[in-house]
This record gives structure tokens, sequence and C-alpha cells, in this order.
């Protein structure tokens, strides 16, 4: 077993079951939607994908072509569902651990907005008001991550959800702490590939640029 860096706001480390160089665990970010294209923080509302957001998730079918998963999870909201459904990928659960950060009170604000009341605010380090903070996060993606890593010993894993969560995810395996997804940039339908080498865990590959643009 590999315990990664205790995460300073939950006193938690990620214990990753052992890996192989074989190990693959897909993180899919959810195509386009006019929240997203307007910078907006979009975590409980059900915004629907733009026809660009389709194509993008469609396009994901290249991505993925030589990938045989063992399991599919993905978030229960809409753009992450239909972005695995056009990207022909069979859902086998759907789990709120995938659900992307509740910003409660900053829901459907841009960051251009929030900081005129809070300079330097992040949600990596900050959380939001009346939402999730990185606490909360963190102890969802660390029981998402320990459920892909066990299931990856079958095959790969792909993990449908949302950017917010998907960063933190990326650095919760690497045995960051949540603050640290704010250096994971990742792009709309665009995919990531987590894996193992010599049983440490590892970014395989990082914000793979989605054929769609």
């Amino acid at each position: 077993m590999i315990t990664s860096e205790a995460d300073p706001t939950t006193g938690s480390a990620f214990v990753v079951p052992a890996l192989t160089d074989r190990t693959e665990v897909w993180l899919v970010r959810h195509g386009q939607t006019q929240w997203s294209l307007d910078g907006r923080h979009t975590g409980r509302t059900d915004v629907p994908l733009t026809e660009a957001g389709r194509t993008q998730a469609a396009a994901l079918r290249a991505v993925l072509a030589d990938v045989r998963p063992a399991l599919v999870l993905s978030s229960p909201r809409r753009r992450a569902l239909d972005t695995a459904a056009l990207a022909g990928l069979a859902v086998d659960a759907v789990t709120d651990d995938l659900a992307e950060w509740d910003y409660g009170d900053y829901e459907g604000r841009t960051s251009k907005e929030i900081h005129v009341e809070r300079p330097g605010w992040t949600i990596f380090a900050d959380g939001a008001p009346n939402g999730e903070s990185a606490a909360d996060v963190t102890a969802r993606a660390d029981r998402v991550l320990t459920r892909a890593a066990q299931a990856a010993t079958r095959g790969p894993v792909v993990l449908v959800g949302h950017g917010h969560l998907s960063r933190v995810l990326g650095a919760r395996w690497i045995g960051g702490a949540a603050r640290d997804g704010a250096h994971l940039l990742l792009g709309t339908a665009a995919a990531c590939v987590l894996g193992g080498e010599h049983a440490e865990p590892v970014i395989v590959r990082w914000n793979i640029a989605n054929p769609a643009g």
C-alpha cells in the first residue's frame, strides 16, 4: 500500500492500493456548456452541453478508441452523462462523489466577479461559502480514487466528471492536496490518464487535447 502526503486541510492521506505499470485510470471532463464558455462556476446547476460540446464529446471516441474499460463511473449531472454517451462509454454506475464542487453562494458567478469581493480567492484553497470546502471535496476525491484503483486491477477505469473535481483527483493521486489542483489546467472534453510506475502513482498524460478543439 502507498500512502500519499496528508492533506493539511483534512489531516488525512489518500492510500493507494498496490499499482502496476499497467494501471490506467482515465479522467474525462464533460464537453462545453454555455456556462463553461462564459467562465461561470457550474456545480449543482444542470446546464446542457452546447452543440460544440456535443461535438467535443463525440470526438472523445477517437481518444478512447483503444480503451476497454473494466469500469466506467460518471457524475450524476446531465452534461457528464451526455458526454459519456456521446463518447461511446457505457456507464456502469453514477456516483455523487464525481459531482462538481458545490460552489454554494458562488454558483453561476465568475472568478472575476468573486475577486471584487475577495481578492486572491481560489476555489481550491478557500472553498465556497454555503458550498463545499477543500476538505469536503478531498474526501469525495479520495473515495473515488480508492474505488477506481481497486477496479483498475481488472482493466482500465474511466471517470467522467468535471473540471475542478478532476483537477483535485489528479492532485490527490500523486500525493498532493486539493489546493494543488490549481496547477493542473483541464479543458472541456479533455482526458487524462493516471497510472503507476514501479508501484508509485504517476500522471501518465494530462489535459489531452480534444480532437474537435
